[in-house]
């Protein structure tokens, strides 16, 4: 074994997005394409002597490659010790898991999340740093910037390992662990949960549905909820894990998890139904008869903390992104507590966490989280649901609509227009900002504006400023339309347009959403010029 140093040239649009480095597999497979990313983090970071690392993904196609290449890489650079699932296999909430329990200086984490995987599908790569979080700005920035500067790059010549066995070797003078990737993760879920009440209910013959996706999150609810909390086999279906999710978009919303929704709204549907996407960060929670929103569901977790016992001091405080509904707000006022509006991106949460000015957090887009990591948790949420239905014995719409009744109901819904041309998006965007001054105090189809401007954050930690992070049209009612450009496709440009509309009296929670929502979104339309700059006479996804 040797360590060689190999030239290369910068390759463009290496940037990170809020969630990492997310391009086509045909992209990462290019000669030295993975290999500069993985040499500007050693770069950004100093170098890896002396360093813990944590290295494992979701299993899609090119994962296993990947991984191999970053041992290579991490043992050229000196890193000390590396933590590797076996298989390459690690949630993204477990990774957080085993980087903060083991005292990691971060971890290389490869994921596209919720997008499709396969030869033609989609690779990620990202960065957490020794928080379990996602690197901030500074780091990501960084990173990019030695991307469009390299000359070369430092790999050891060693063969590949057999990350598919438990125990330790070495690559050059690094110490490479293969672990378990559940073990971890399960034995702090058992901390945070009444785990002997959750197996109380499956006992008295409640039933469940987790829809895996094919995705990572298979053996990790196979271990805890069937093995460990005593479900029936066959609770947890899709469970295996594979390259290219089955053929499936591996997003847990209604859309993607059509099969799982079919079975919830059927006859003879069980009790509880629940989905986790491709890595594991992201859930959706469902009834009989109805799928709980993600902003809904922040803010039933929220008011009922305190009968898991995890969180049975009370939780200091709330954070959810933007654009998802304000439903949480009105909890954290009703507990006297404070509730954050961030931008997208979990980073974010992170600094209010290591602060210990919030406990849960949340975004619209089906993830959900608190400070036990510093990742949103799929299969935290869809357990702290479990505790949740353990301790109150309800059925889920029930829960719901006590919720709705005291809290009042945040109709709620998102519009994704996805792989729309850029310059188009960008075009409507712009003028939706120039847009913004005229449009406060007007009267648009009879919903007054109260405010109007593109969303600032400071952060109350560190002092940061991010600017141009969604533009918000507020009413006076607390009805809100956010126009926002997604930052995790990989083809073209994703639009999201998200619709909230606050509606207090109980004798109105059961509309259709959509109807509820109908009158926004085409005031939404009329300002924008969606539809005749895009030429896109529907969204591509509803949720």
């Amino acid at each position: 074994m040797s360590i060689q140093t190999v030239a290369t040239r910068p390759f463009a649009g290496q940037r990170p997005g809020t969630s990492g480095l997310r391009k086509k597999v045909t992209e990462f497979q290019q000669p030295g394409y993975l290999e500069n990313f993985v040499e500007a983090i050693f770069l950004t970071i100093g170098g890896g002597a002396g360093r813990t690392l944590v290295v494992g993904g979701d299993g899609r196609y090119f994962n296993r490659e990947a991984v191999q290449t970053i041992l290579r890489m991490a043992a050229a650079h000196g890193v000390e010790r590396v933590l590797v699932g076996r298989g390459g296999i690690l949630s993204t909430p477990a990774a957080s898991c085993v980087i903060r329990k083991h005292a990691a200086h971060g971890g290389i984490l490869l994921s596209a999340s919720h997008n499709p995987g396969g030869p033609d599908g989609d690779f990620g790569i990202k960065y957490n740093i020794e928080n379990g979080g996602p690197a901030p700005e500074k780091i990501t920035e960084a990173i990019f910037a030695h991307t469009q500067a390299l000359t070369s790059y430092r790999i050891s010549d060693a063969p590949a390992l057999d990350i598919d066995v438990l125990g330790t070797s070495r690559i050059e003078n690094t110490v490479v662990e293969v672990i378990d990737p559940v073990a971890d993760y399960a034995a702090l879920m058992g901390r945070l949960f009444d785990f002997e009440a959750i197996r109380a209910l499956f006992a008295g013959g409640f039933t469940m549905r987790f829809d895996a996706m094919h995705a990572v999150s298979g053996p990790y609810a196979k271990t805890i909820i069937e093995d460990m909390l005593g479900a029936p086999a066959g609770t947890v279906i899709n469970g295996e894990p594979r390259e290219d999710f089955g053929g499936h978009h591996p997003d847990p919303n209604p859309v993607n998890a059509a099969e799982l929704i079919a079975l919830m709204n059927g006859p003879g549907a069980p009790d509880f139904g629940a989905a986790s996407d491709g890595d594991g960060d992201r859930n959706m929670i469902v009834g009989r008869g109805i799928a709980v929103t993600p902003s809904d569901s922040l803010a039933i977790i929220a008011a009922n903390a305190t009968l898991a016992p995890g969180y049975a001091g009370g939780i200091k405080g709330i954070a959810r992104s933007m654009p998802t509904s304000t439903a949480a707000d009105r909890v954290a006022e009703a507990l006297g507590i404070s509730c954050f509006e961030t931008p997208t991106g979990w980073k974010y949460f992170g600094n209010l966490m290591d602060a210990n000015l919030v406990t849960l957090c949340g975004e619209e887009s089906y993830g959900t989280g608190s400070h036990h990591i510093r990742e949103k948790d799929g299969l935290w949420a869809v357990l702290f649901w479990l505790n949740l239905l353990a301790a109150t014995r309800k059925p889920v719409a029930q829960i719901v609509g006590e919720h709705w009744a005291r809290f009042g109901r945040n109709y709620y819904s998102r519009h994704d227009y996805e792989a729309v041309d850029a310059a188009a998006a960008d075009g409507m965007m712009t003028a939706l900002r120039e847009r913004l001054p005229e449009l406060a105090g007007r009267t648009l189809d009879g919903h007054q504006v109260a405010e109007a401007d593109d969303f600032e954050y400071n952060d109350p930690v560190d002092g940061s400023v991010s600017t141009r992070q969604g533009i918000r049209i507020i009413m006076r009612d607390g009805s809100r339309i956010v126009f926002r450009l997604s930052g995790t496709g990989t083809e073209g440009a994703t639009i999201r347009l998200y619709l909230e509309r606050y509606e207090p009296d109980p004798a109105r929670h059961d509309l259709d959403t959509q109807e509820a929502l109908a009158s926004l979104a085409a005031v939404a339309d009329d300002i924008s010029g969606l539809r005749e700059r895009t030429g896109r006479d529907r969204p591509t996804v509803v949720t």
